[in-house]
């Protein structure tokens, strides 16, 4: 089953990783990265840019979708970089999410990714028999 490893922080964590030399960062997260790959359990995996004024929000709502350009504004909490693993147990999903090199005010919000079981009473779907399809199509890529 796969797991995503939603990485949270605050503007405070941000402001400490500041004080941390950044090859020392690139470093640690590397090495975790690394020793996911070695186990055979990292799907996929990124960070994102920290600088919300090139980002925008899409908020639904309306009769039309509105687009806002960052920043945002106060932030409580930055979604800050993922990484999805497939691992066979939620116990081991919670062994990987603590190993994660984070700093103190960091949090992983650790989600189960759905799978086809999660829709086997939509089998007979159109979108769900050509989810498979797309799912070969990208992974050739």
């Amino acid at each position: 089953m796969k797991f995503m490893l939603i990485m949270r922080g605050t503007d405070e964590v941000y402001a400490a990783y500041k004080q941390i030399p950044f090859e020392q960062v690139i470093n640690e997260m590397g090495a975790y990265n690394e020793s996911m790959m070695t186990a055979g359990v990292l799907v996929a995996g990124e960070g994102l840019a920290e600088d919300t004024s090139k980002n925008f929000v899409v908020e639904f709502g309306g009769e039309a979708p509105v687009v806002t350009d960052g920043p945002y504004g106060e932030t409580h909490e930055l979604f800050n970089g993922f990484w999805i693993i497939e691992v066979s147990t939620k116990e081991e999903a919670i062994e990987w999410a603590r190993r994660a090199p984070l700093i103190a005010g960091n949090k992983l919000e650790v989600r189960r990714v759905t799978d086809e079981t999660d829709f086997a009473d939509f089998a007979d779907n159109e979108y769900i028999q050509k989810e498979e399809g797309w799912r070969e199509e990208q992974a050739s890529r």
